[in-house]
This record gives structure tokens, sequence and C-alpha cells, in this order.
């Protein structure tokens, strides 16, 4: 496995490759935003839950390449899955690393997560990152679907995982009153340089909705005072885990 995570660090960003390393082949559209999904979700387990039935509802809101749905389907066989990934070429990944697992049950949507049925320009970062593009934004940008999500947790959701790259605050708003259905709730938190954070909205909404919180920050500045690192456009990200006592 140590060789292995060394021949994907050395492939160059945004090139499209395959590994074994899950047992199974899986495609990724880059190299890079693999290994730190792949740590996050397979080697630290952040999105490890106890589910109180053998046939969890999960919804994963950003899906990616599907590390996060192959884990929760190997975490709980019988979960009902629906996976929400909007590029297409990531999507296109989605699913055909699903098939290599026989997970034909996972129900797939091409759709954005929003507050409203919609169009929504799209930047198509070409890894982990593509998002609603915030000013300044330069790259591939091109229409895509989106979905409420409302509509979807209208029944107990077991667990809700939003890693939506900005649109956090807007979705979670249109839904807050819905997620009394919700047992646990997983946000990625991402914080825009020269943009209004919306971390205050997010904690008021989870705690309103009577969740405790438990932050985790895998994208921080040591010194801010001093200096603020950035990376692609943001100066913070959190992991935000709300659950119920």
């Amino acid at each position: 496995m140590r060789w292995e995570k060394f021949r994907l660090g050395r492939t160059p960003r945004y090139t499209p490759a395959r590994t074994d390393i899950l047992g199974r082949p899986v495609k990724m559209v880059d190299a890079a935003s693999f290994l730190f999904i792949y740590g996050e979700v397979f080697e630290e387990q952040i999105y490890r839950f106890k589910a109180k039935t053998e046939r969890p509802r999960i919804i994963d809101g950003g899906a990616n390449i599907g590390l996060s749905v192959i884990y929760f389907k190997q975490l709980y066989p019988g979960s009902r899955i629906t996976a929400f990934e909007p590029d297409g070429s990531v999507f296109e990944a989605l699913k055909e690393n699903l098939a290599a697992f026989g997970y034909d049950d996972v129900e797939c949507v091409r759709k954005a997560l929003w507050s409203s049925e919609t169009t929504l320009d799209f930047l198509h970062e070409g890894a982990d990152g593509g998002r609603v593009p915030q000013a300044g934004d330069m790259g591939s940008i091109s229409p895509v679907p989106a979905v409420s999500l409302r509509q979807y947790l209208t029944e107990p959701v077991d667990l809700l995982k939003l890693d939506v790259e900005g649109a956090e605050t807007e979705v979670l708003k249109d839904c807050a009153d819905l997620l009394r259905n919700v047992e646990y709730l997983f946000v990625e938190y991402h914080s825009f340089v020269n943009r209004p954070q919306g971390l205050n909205t997010i904690i008021d909404i989870m705690a309103g909705a009577g969740f405790r919180l438990h932050i985790h920050p895998p994208l921080t500045s040591p010194q801010p005072f001093y200096e603020r690192r950035t990376h692609f456009g943001m100066d913070m990200q959190l992991n935000i885990f709300g659950f119920r006592e």
C-alpha cells in the first residue's frame, strides 16, 4: 500500500488514473485529491457512525468519485444511499467505481444540491473542488441542474453528508426545519477569501435542530493574525459533525 500511495503521489495533478488500493479497480480524476479523500474516509474513518438499523438511510451530498459511498456500503451493506454529484466527468467515475464494487442499488443523481430546482453555473475544477463560482474564479464554467434537498428529508435519515464546496449555507437555510429528521449530520464548511463567512449561520441552524457539534479543522492557518494560508480561494475549511445525545 505504501508504494501504491507513493506512485499516486507522483502522478501529475488532474491526470486520470486507476488504483487497486481498495481491492478492486477504482477510477480517479486526480490522484492528489484521491489520496486526501482516501486518508480521511478509509484511514481516519471520519464518516463512521453507529446506525440503529442494518439498512440506514444515507444521503451523500457531494459524492465525488464515490469513496464515501464505497465506505458506507462496506460499513452497512444494506444501506440505502442517494449520492449527488454535479460534475459530469466526476459523476462518470462515481458510476464506474460503484459498478466495480457491485453497488447497483445506490441512487446516483447528477445534480448539485441547492435551495431550489434550478440551473446553476458550475466551476469544473477537475478534482474534488468543483463548485458554484465565486467572484474572480477562472476556469471551465458551465451550467448544471440543481435540486433542493428538502424533498429528500421528509422521512428519517440516518446520516446526511454535505460536502458541497461552499453551497452548504444555502442548502441548510432552505431545509433547516426538516433537519429534525436527520440523526447524524456532517457538513464540510468552506470559508472563501474576501467573502462573508456563514459559519455562524450553519452553527445556529445545526444547534437549533438539536445537534451537539464537534469540529475538526482540515484547513486552517496556525498564525492567522500574521498570515492566512489559502487554497483554491479558501482561507479556512472545517469538518462539522452534528449528532444527538
